[in-house]
């Protein structure tokens, strides 16, 4: 018998859990955020803990901090703006949320901002409306409102071409999961956009000899037409002598292949493994499982669907979970 585990306020337009899966995130319409825990683990049961007002506007994008920074949730509304939150006690006051950054400097309007774990600090990667990735790092562990621009850059190839008159509807951010000494912070990134050079997912590795960030992979065939980007996921890697990664477009869901060793060019190595008839219609989201083995996505006819790959390599359906009714 299926039951609810809780029931989400009218005007819910994001949500996110976080890492344990006891805490849920939601951003509201009318700008404001509200905070769902589990009282009881066992009973699987939320109940709304606390709610704030982060913007005058729509909360469009909710995504939590890694937990080794404390409880605290990065904002985008639907003017744009990315705002920083974190639940705080202060004197004997009961736990609240503040925040801690607003991050006035971006003129134009964020779109997707994602986290990752660099060799030495927090970053955090904003991608905007104009195509522009701007990357910042926590210059203190226990202070969130401590942030340095690290990196400004656009999401083509050729580091040369500018595209002053691009226009971005969308953009979808995964960082690579996996945490090792020997490998520097790569992430992966597409657009939405009227501009075909910005839509194709790149894979950005930090070059830590030159200091800067690189194109090391682009995931797109030399003949695609580059359609818009919907969603991107790069899959954990629990011992694969490659890397795996979900890219969503109109034309389906594509499964790449990513080397691990650079090329003379210092480039990775790229393969289409699968392309996935995925809803017939756009994909809003795409996430692995722990061990990056199993695929789901959702879309706009709200229905979930879990991919698998074969001993043989082929990937197929392995479920479709739809709403009752």
């Amino acid at each position: 018998m299926d039951m609810s585990i809780l029931i989400l306020d009218k005007g819910t337009r994001c949500t996110a859990w976080n890492y344990s899966g006891q805490r849920l995130v939601a951003g509201l319409d009318d700008g404001i955020v509200v905070i769902y825990d589990s009282t009881d683990p066992a009973s699987s049961t939320f109940i709304s803990t606390s709610r704030f007002k982060a913007r005058e506007s729509s909360i469009t994008k909710v995504v939590w901090v890694p937990p080794e920074y404390g409880d605290a949730v990065a904002c985008i509304s639907d003017d744009g703006k990315l705002s920083l939150w974190e639940e705080v006690t202060e004197d004997t006051e009961e736990h609240h949320w503040k925040m801690r950054k607003c991050f006035d400097g971006i003129t134009s309007q964020v779109l997707d901002v994602q986290f990752g774990d660099g060799q030495t600090c927090l970053k955090l990667v904003a991608a905007c409306s104009d195509g522009q990735v701007k990357i910042y790092e926590l210059l203190d562990t226990l202070e969130l409102e401590k942030w340095q621009l690290q990196a400004e850059f656009q999401n083509v190839i050729d580091l040369v071409s500018k595209f002053g008159n691009a226009t971005c509807v969308s953009a979808t951010i995964s960082w690579n999961p996996q945490r090792s000494e020997g490998r520097q912070s790569s992430f992966v990134l597409g657009y939405s956009s009227n501009t075909p050079a910005l839509n194709s997912p790149k894979v950005w590795e930090f070059d830590l000899d030159h200091q800067r960030w690189l194109p090391v992979a682009e995931l797109s065939l030399p003949d695609d037409q580059v359609d818009e980007v919907y969603a991107v996921s790069w899959a954990p890697n629990i011992g694969r002598p490659y890397e795996l990664i979900a890219v969503a477009t109109q034309q389906g869901i594509s499964i790449w292949h990513l080397g691990s060793n650079p090329e003379p060019d210092g480039r990775l190595s790229t393969q289409n493994v699968a392309m996935l008839s995925s809803h017939d219609s756009e994909v809003w989201e795409m996430e692995w499982d722990m061990s990056g083995m199993t695929l789901a996505t959702t879309g706009s006819d709200c229905v979930v669907r879990l991919w698998q790959s074969n001993l043989n390599g082929v990937w197929h359906e392995q479920a479709v979970l739809a709403p009752a009714g």
